[in-house]
C-alpha cells in the first residue's frame, strides 16, 4: 500500500511507538500468537505512558492529528451549555459529567455559557483515562475560566448516583472495536493480529461462540464483509444507565444507524487511522503515534441505552442540532460588519453544518431518566431521525 507523504515523527517519537510495538509483540505472544483487534486498539490507544491518548504527543488542533468541534469555535460549547441548562433547570440543581474531555476547551465553553444563563452546576466532573489529558485540561481551565476551575473535580471511577446532565464529545469512536468478517459461504471469522515477518499484521480466525458471536450473527452480513463490533459498549452504556438517577446524557460522534453502518456497499468496514490530519487506513502505522477510531452504531447505542432505562429524547445529525440550539443566532450576533472577526467565526460554523464536512456525518443523539420537561430537550425539536435507529 502507497502512503500519503506523511510528516516524520520525532526520533523521541519513534522510540515510543517502537517500545509500544515490543508491548504488543509481547502481547501477541503471550496470548499465543494472536491477538484480537480490539485488545490490539485498546493498547495502541491506551497503553500507560505510550499510547495515543496516555502517551505525551499533541493529538487536537492543528498541531495534532485532528480538530475536534470545540477546538473550532466556541459556539458549539455554548450550543451543548443551552441544552444543560434546560436539564438543570428542570431539576433545580445538579452536576455536569463529562467523559473525555479532550483539552478541556468545551469544559470552558460550557460553564461560561452556563454562567451567562445563571445555570452553574454544582460541580463539573471529568472522566478521562489520560493522565497528561488532564494535566491539559486543568491548564485550559485555569487560563480561559479561572474563577470557575475549582468547580471541576476529575474521576477515576463513576459516581454511584449521579444526577444532572452527561456529555460525551466523540467518545464512542475511541472505544476498541472487533473486526468481524463474513466470507462467501457465510462463516464467521475474527480479524486479528499476529506479529509475522517482523511486522504487525491481520489474521482471521473463526469466531469463537460467544457475545460477539452472537452480535455478529445477529447483524446477518452479506458475504465477503468486513466491519467493526465495539464489545465495550453494552458496558459503557449500562455504566451511564445505572449511574443517571435523574437527568440526561448527550452524545455527540460520527457514525450511522445500523441500516446505512451494515449497507452492503460499505463492505469494509469504517475502520481509520489519523496521523497529522492525514486519514489512513492502515491501523498499524506508528502505533501509539497514530489514532484509531471507527465509526458509531448508534442503532446500538439506542439499543444498550433502552435495555438500561434511558429513554430516548431524540436523534439529529450535529448540523440540526446545532441549528436548533440557537447557532445561528450566535453567528448573527458577532456582527458580520467587522469582517476580520467575523470570516473565521462563520467559516467555523460552515465545517460544523455543511454536509461535506461535519454537518451530517457527525449526530446528535440523547437520554434521560426521571427527567420532566415541558418542551422537547433543546436541540432536538426539529429534524428527528429517531425512525431510522
Amino acid at each position: 500500500m502507497t502512503l500519503p507523504q506523511l510528516p516524520s515523527a520525532t526520533p523521541e517519537a519513534l522510540a515510543a511507538s517502537e517500545q509500544l510495538v515490543n508491548r504488543i509483540k509481547q502481547a501477541i505472544d503471550d496470548a499465543g500468537g494472536w491477538l484480537s483487534f480490539s485488545d490490539y486498539m485498546r493498547r495502541a490507544l491506551y497503553e500507560p505512558g505510550l499510547g495515543y491518548y496516555s502517551g505525551g504527543a499533541t493529538k487536537f488542533g492543528e498541531a495534532g492529528d485532528f480538530v475536534t468541534a470545540p477546538e473550532l469555535s466556541p459556539l458549539f460549547g455554548a450550543c451543548l451549555a443551552t441544552t444543560t441548562a434546560q436539564v438543570l433547570q428542570a431539576l433545580g440543581t445538579g452536576d455536569v459529567l463529562e467523559f473525555g474531555a479532550g483539552t478541556g476547551k468545551l469544559a470552558a465553553q460550557i460553564l461560561t455559557e452556563l454562567e451567562r444563563l445563571d445555570t452553574l452546576p454544582r460541580h463539573y466532573y471529568i472522566v478521562d483515562l489520560s493522565a497528561e489529558l488532564k494535566e491539559r485540561q486543568r491548564a485550559t481551565l485555569q487560563t480561559l475560566v479561572p474563577h470557575l476551575a475549582e468547580r471541576v473535580i476529575w474521576l477515576d471511577t463513576l459516581p454511584v448516583m449521579f444526577n444532572g446532565m452527561v456529555i460525551a464529545n466523540e467518545v464512542f469512536d475511541a472505544i476498541p472495536c472487533a473486526l468481524v468478517y463474513r466470507n462467501d459461504n457465510g462463516a464467521l471469522f475474527e480479524r486479528g493480529v499476529v506479529w509475522r515477518d517482523n511486522v504487525l499484521a491481520f489474521d482471521d480466525q473463526p469466531m469463537a461462540q460467544g457475545g460477539l458471536h452472537d452480535a455478529a450473527m445477529a447483524l446477518d452480513l452479506p458475504g465477503d464483509y468486513l466491519t467493526e463490533i465495539q464489545p465495550e459498549l453494552p458496558g459503557f452504556m449500562a455504566s451511564v444507565g445505572e449511574m443517571i438517577e435523574r437527568g440526561a446524557a448527550l452524545f455527540i460522534d460520527y457514525g450511522f444507524p445500523a441500516m446505512e453502518y451494515y449497507h452492503p456497499e460499505r463492505r469494509q468496514g469504517t475502520l481509520m487511522a489519523h496521523y497529522r490530519h492525514h486519514s489512513l487506513t492502515d491501523p498499524f502505522y506508528l502505533p501509539g503515534l497514530a489514532d484509531l477510531t471507527c465509526h458509531v452504531d448508534f442503532s446500538a447505542v439506542y439499543h444498550h441505552a433502552d435495555q438500561h432505562g434511558l429513554q430516548l429524547e431524540g436523534y439529529v445529525s450535529q448540523a440540526q442540532y446545532l441549528l436548533n440550539s440557537g447557532l445561528t443566532a450566535r453567528l448573527a450576533a458577532v456582527g458580520a460588519d467587522n469582517v476580520k472577526q467575523y470570516a473565521p467565526v462563520a467559516a467555523a460554523v460552515h465545517k460544523l453544518t455543511s454536509p461535506a464536512e461535519m454537518g451530517e456525518l457527525f449526530k446528535a443523539i440523547a437520554f434521560s431518566r426521571n427527567l420532566t420537561l415541558p418542551t422537547l430537550l433543546t436541540g432536538f425539536e426539529r429534524g428527528d431521525d429517531s425512525y431510522k435507529l
